[in-house]
């Protein structure tokens, strides 16, 4: 779903798609460890984290909880990550009992300490010398498929058309990993552009533990579809260490996501994470290959919007140099106004900001220009 008039295909966008679809997916078959640590090729210490029982945070981010690994500003990580289920709501949908992911059945029949929401969430990851006012750059370098299936469902009450849809029903939809595509139906196949619906921080330790659910300031469950591998994700700190969660693997997407759930499925990703003390952010922001993203999120649509298209204007003042009316003009024009959900408590929508309409080498700019 869009929020305007469609955008149209054009080169830029063409290249951005293909790099999207080209990204590498295979099907990991997945080992349960404890944190690890190892170098990486480029030299870069990776550390290695997997869902466990003591490795998740289910359905929060807190500035209060307790980090289950310790990192250095430049360190690749790799994480494994859950779907947002259980195994009997998985089995009662179809997925034979030895195909549910063992740690899930591990997590879910031992941890405690969970809520309000529901995600389970790989973390929290302390980054030393994070802190209050700068921003973590999160580089999303590979994104690998862990299970062959991904649901979609959609329940009473839930939903962007809760009146319509006075009950449950839960899909579950074969991964073609050869093929690339989701086998949503007979005749019916969608290509896979992989993704972490929730990836975040901890908010203000004054907002103490907030739902998994609702994005925001912290990001956290953005649920947006362009942050596909090969794309870098910003996002504002609020406490030392940043602890960084995440999780709520998705398959695919449609922008909206109206019925509540993606192509929900369970990941793997590597990142390569960076504390950045040069410019600062009131709200997370990203890249792709083509464009720069400018987010929002609200409980009102309208408001969300509000704060999307300010932040774009922001952007493109302090770090292209525009005036006020001149980026005001400039997103009228050649930026792309999309809804993001509008089903996690705050809807979310992001603005598109092409790279190609700048000079060259000033579209790859991120950090502030000096007046």
């Amino acid at each position: 779903m869009r929020y305007g008039r469609q955008r149209q295909t054009n080169p830029a966008r063409l290249a951005e798609l293909a790099v999207r679809h080209t990204a590498t997916m295979s099907l990991t078959v997945s080992l349960w460890i404890a944190p690890v640590m190892g170098v990486g090729a480029q030299g870069a210490p990776t550390h290695t984290l997997m869902p466990t029982p003591t490795t998740v945070a289910w359905g929060y981010y807190d500035a209060a909880a307790a980090p289950v690994l310790h990192i250095s500003s430049g360190d690749v990580i790799v994480v494994g990550t859950l779907l947002t289920s259980t195994p009997e709501r998985l089995e009662a949908a179809g997925v034979k009992p030895g195909d549910v992911e063992r740690s899930l059945r591990d997590i879910t029949t031992t941890v405690t300490n969970k809520g309000p929401g529901g995600h389970i969430l790989t973390g929290p990851i302390y980054v030393d010398g994070a802190d209050s006012g700068d921003v973590l750059e999160i580089q999303i370098q590979k994104i690998d498929l862990a299970i062959p299936y991904a649901y979609n469902a959609f329940g009473v009450n839930r939903g962007f058309l809760p009146e319509d849809f006075a009950y449950s029903k839960m899909r579950i939809i074969p991964l073609d990993t050869t093929r690339l595509v989701a086998h949503f139906a007979p005749g019916i196949d969608i290509p896979l552009h992989p993704f972490f619906g929730s990836i975040g921080v901890a908010p203000p330790a004054s907002r103490g533990r907030v739902s998994s659910a609702p994005p925001d300031i912290h990001a956290g469950n953005l649920d947006n579809k362009e942050l596909v591998a090969g794309t870098t994700l910003y996002i504002p700190v609020h406490t030392p260490g940043a602890l960084l969660e995440i999780g709520d693997g998705h398959a695919g997407q449609g922008n909206g996501e109206v019925d509540i759930t993606a192509l929900e499925t369970s990941l793997r990703g590597r990142f390569k994470v960076t504390v950045r003390k040069d410019f600062h952010l009131a709200w997370p922001r990203a890249e792709t290959p083509t464009h720069w993203i400018a987010m929002g999120m609200d409980k009102d649509l309208v408001q969300a919007t509000k704060i999307a298209v300010r932040q774009a204007i922001d952007f493109l003042m302090t770090v292209q140099g525009l005036s006020h009316d001149d980026a005001y003009m400039l997103t009228s024009v050649s930026c792309d106004v999309d809804i993001t959900e509008l089903v996690d408590g705050n809807v979310g929508v992001h603005v598109m900001i092409p790279k190609s309409i700048f000079p060259r080498g000033a579209g790859e700019r991120m950090i502030p220009v000096k007046r």
